[in-house]
């Protein structure tokens, strides 16, 4: 990309050939691909896979911290080694300190999945931005994650939030300078460079975003969590051989 902005949207969870022709057709120049109970090579691979010279696919975790009932969500861009899901807060931050990531709060204050205000006022020096509109929400939610980036004095961003090829690109995050490739566009997170947060207009906009709140349905069940305790070795559960039982001592699930 030699282009005098960057287009981010910073949080998808789809990819493929049709979501990387979306995104171009969407004036994107990059795309944080982070799936859920993916292990951070795999979403290497894939991301390097569907990188070219017009798109840069930046991988990424959303890790799920903290137990399923109580679980919260932390974004991670740049890690350099697996984090599980199912490790504590702490634990969490930690991995992520040591490797120098950028740490993004997703849709906070949602549901029971967020970082919450009080959490976020006491972690806000750790923090690299917050999320200001999510596509996935309602106008009053995203009114109110504007609000708490305003009270907390952290950057925000904007993302389609895209569990569905419909909504990439309905929402992003514009960098005014060129950020030719990954290890930039995770730089400028944690270096809180200047942003704008831009959503589409118009109802197809809002009739997509009903679409992915209603996806809601099932991604926040326990038929779902169901799957992840079936057999103990998922591969994002710290148990995995995979991490070696380097995560063990910050594991919520034996």
């Amino acid at each position: 990309m030699s282009r005098p902005r960057t287009r981010v949207d910073a949080h998808v969870k789809v990819l493929d050939d049709a979501v990387v022709a979306r995104a171009k057709a969407r004036g994107l120049d990059a795309i944080v691909y982070a799936p859920h109970f993916t292990r951070l090579p795999t979403i290497r691979e894939r991301a390097a896979r569907y990188t070219d010279d017009e798109l840069t696919v930046v991988p990424a975790r959303e890790v799920f911290t903290g137990d399923w009932a109580n679980r919260r969500h932390l974004l991670a861009i740049g890690l350099t080694d697996p984090v599980p899901d199912y490790v504590t807060f702490e634990g969490a931050m930690a991995a992520f300190e040591r490797q120098e990531a950028a740490v993004l709060v997703p849709h906070p204050t949602f549901a029971t999945v967020s970082l919450t205000r009080p959490e976020i006022d006491a972690h806000a020096a750790r923090l690299d931005a917050t999320e200001t509109y999510n596509a996935k929400l309602l106008p009053h939610q995203n009114a109110r994650l504007s609000g708490l980036a305003a009270d907390v004095d952290l950057p925000g961003f904007g993302s389609s939030y895209a569990h569905r090829r419909a909504t990439v690109g309905e929402a992003w995050t514009t960098f005014d300078e060129s950020l030719p490739d990954a290890a930039a566009i995770v730089e400028a997170f944690r270096e809180e460079r200047p942003r704008r947060v831009v959503r589409r207009p118009g109802i197809r906009h809002r009739v997509r975003g009903l679409f992915e709140y209603a996806h809601l349905g099932y991604e926040n069940t326990w038929a779902k969590a169901d799957r992840l305790f079936l057999s103990g070795d998922e591969p994002t559960l710290p148990s995995n051989v995979a991490y070696e039982g380097r995560f063990d001592d910050v594991a919520v699930y034996e």
